[in-house]
């Protein structure tokens, strides 16, 4: 039984896709749930209209801007991750893939257990709760990725993607009682393309809809807008959390909180820096030492096509609507933002390929000379999201960087990065370039690289993973195979930084299966905990029953247990 003394069962820390899922599974079994979330509350009116509001797009808070799309520049990679009530699924592209096959055998966890067999019963209750339906896939984008499966020889592999989407028929107004936090204004996608600056249509099954309203009407308290800061083990048992205003200069406004249990679920950067603070200033002394080791980029390219006019209107669908496989470990993914919003296209310029002897910049500045024409036209985002088809690309590949971090002046951490364990994590990835070379070919226009990729050398992922990954001990990972941090009784965590190996695919998926399997073993509140003791073996043991399930009529809790 939880001790009177703390003020809830559970601080939850981000509500992201592990931070949601634990709130609601955790209120079910009867714990009383704080959930801290550093991003704003967002109602569809909230969101910008075009991704040039930054104010509403961006999130810097030290700056004032306080939107969903975070862009963290490492020394090895440029992170694109979420903010706000909800997480990355205000800002994701909605997209619901199981991983490719490298997964699950990759040698970080395949010793523990059968993860596939594991798993399975709880990919689907992610799907249910998440909405998945087929995108509608006969958008300019979409004959484009069959023109590219065809000419790569893989035409066999197109598919339409499974998406957390209200389709419906577009604007057509309906009260959903699954997705309650919809409510009466729930309307089909209207297809504008605007699902990765926020749908201000109400469309888009974003977590603060489904998960996370549950878990709030189950008794959940989320509090917006509040960093943690610090977490302190109590003597008696149990934690201390400090949370404060995000990105407060001054007036901080510090506020404590008690709970018995801590679940860090901030994402991969969140979590990471927040977990390295505790261990260097001896916070939590007895973290593994892998913390920060095996962070994957899900070995990723971002990269493009545009065409020379907005004739054919690239910006229209849902923002990711189908895929292909040009091989058995990687996967590629048109992607749009809304007309517009072509903010993003700032960080857009002419293809350039990698590897070899020659510095990139180096071919960069000859490209350039060379072929001033297609340069100049790269630097205009004039109808930049009308005339352009992102690609994105994702392998299963092995490969990994670590996160190091050194304390600055003012006391703060600073994150950095370094190849890591497997094969280099990938600058170039010459599939990609090909891939992007042969959609320029089919729209009459020119292929485009990341900025950052070329002048820097530095690849842009939209999926950073790992850093506390699952292992069978504190020698080999950071969490237990129930997800429970080695060392520190009472500490979980439950986001992107759990999962072990590359997927090749979108994680968001992945991370609420994860989370649902990994609760679903949490004793219902009083009841005796069928996990063994933290630290012992690995067993295999049956799910618990929540004593409340909270899920609507139709979506049956039950799934998992049956």
């Amino acid at each position: 039984m939880s001790d009177p003394l703390f003020e809830v069962d559970v601080a939850v820390i981000g509500s992201g896709f592990g931070g949601s899922t634990s709130a609601l599974r955790l209120t079910e079994k009867g714990y009383s749930v704080a959930v801290f979330e550093a991003g704003n509350r967002f109602e569809q009116e909230d969101y910008p209209k075009t991704n040039w509001d930054l104010r509403r797009f961006l999130f810097v808070p030290k700056l004032g801007l306080r939107g969903i799309q975070r862009m963290t520049l490492l020394k090895d990679v440029l992170v694109l991750s979420g903010a706000g009530v909800g997480g990355g699924s205000l800002v994701y592209a909605n997209t619901l893939y199981e991983p490719l096959e490298g997964f699950w055998s990759d040698p970080q966890w395949a010793n523990i257990t059968d993860w596939r067999d594991e798993l399975a019963p709880h990919f689907a209750q992610a799907r249910l709760m998440l909405g998945a339906t087929q995108a509608p896939d006969d958008t300019a984008a979409d004959g484009l990725m069959r023109g590219i499966a065809d000419r790569l020889g893989v035409a066999e592999t197109y598919r339409s993607t499974d998406v957390a989407v209200y389709v419906g028929t577009a604007g057509e107004k309906v009260d959903d009682p699954y997705f309650g936090g919809a409510g009466p204004d729930r309307t089909g996608c209207i297809q504008c393309g605007g699902c990765m600056i926020g749908c201000r249509h109400n469309a888009k099954n974003t977590l603060d809809r489904n998960y996370l309203y549950l878990a709030e009407a189950n008794g959940a308290k989320v509090h917006p807008g509040r960093q943690v800061v610090d977490v302190v083990p109590l003597p008696t048992g149990g934690y201390e959390i400090t949370s404060e205003r995000s990105g407060a200069w001054l007036r901080k406004d510090r506020k404590k909180i008690q709970a018995e249990q801590v679940i860090f679920a901030a994402g991969v950067l969140g979590s990471m820096r927040l977990l390295a603070d505790l261990q260097e200033n001896g916070r939590l002394p007895h973290l593994s030492r892998r913390l920060g080791r095996r962070v994957r980029t899900n070995s990723e390219a971002i990269l493009g096509a545009q065409a020379k006019n907005a004739n054919i209107d690239y910006s229209k669908g849902l923002a990711i609507t189908s895929s292909i496989y040009p091989d058995d470990r990687t996967h590629i993914e048109p992607v749009r933002y809304p007309e517009g919003s072509n903010a993003m296209g700032m960080l857009s310029t002419i293809l350039v390929d990698g590897g070899g002897r020659v510095p990139r910049q180096v071919r960069f500045i000859g490209q350039a000379v060379r072929h001033p024409i297609p340069f100049i036209r790269s630097l205009s985002v004039r109808r930049w999201s009308e005339r352009t088809v992102i690609l994105l690309v994702m392998q299963s590949a092995d490969n990994s960087l670590n996160l190091k971090w050194k304390r600055r002046r003012n006391g703060s951490l600073k994150l950095t990065t370094e190849q890591g364990e497997g094969d280099p994590n990938p600058t170039y990835i010459p599939i990609a370039n090909e891939a992007a070379r042969i959609a320029a070919g089919i729209m009459g226009g020119q292929a485009g690289s990341a900025i950052n990729e070329v002048l820097l050398d530095v690849p842009t992922t939209a999926h950073i993973l790992g850093g506390a990954c699952i292992g069978d001990s504190a020698e080999s990972g950071v969490v237990d195979g129930y997800q429970r941090v080695f060392g520190h009784p009472g500490l979980s965590i439950a986001d992107a930084s759990t999962i072990s190996a590359n997927l090749g695919v979108n994680p968001s998926l992945t991370i609420t299966a994860q989370t649902e399997r990994a609760l679903s073993f949490w004793p219902n509140k009083g009841e005796t905990d069928p996990r063994p003791p933290l630290g012992e073996e690995y067993v295999r043991v049956d799910p618990v029953a929540p004593r409340s399930p909270a899920v609507p009529p139709h979506a049956p809790a039950a799934l998992v247990w049956t």
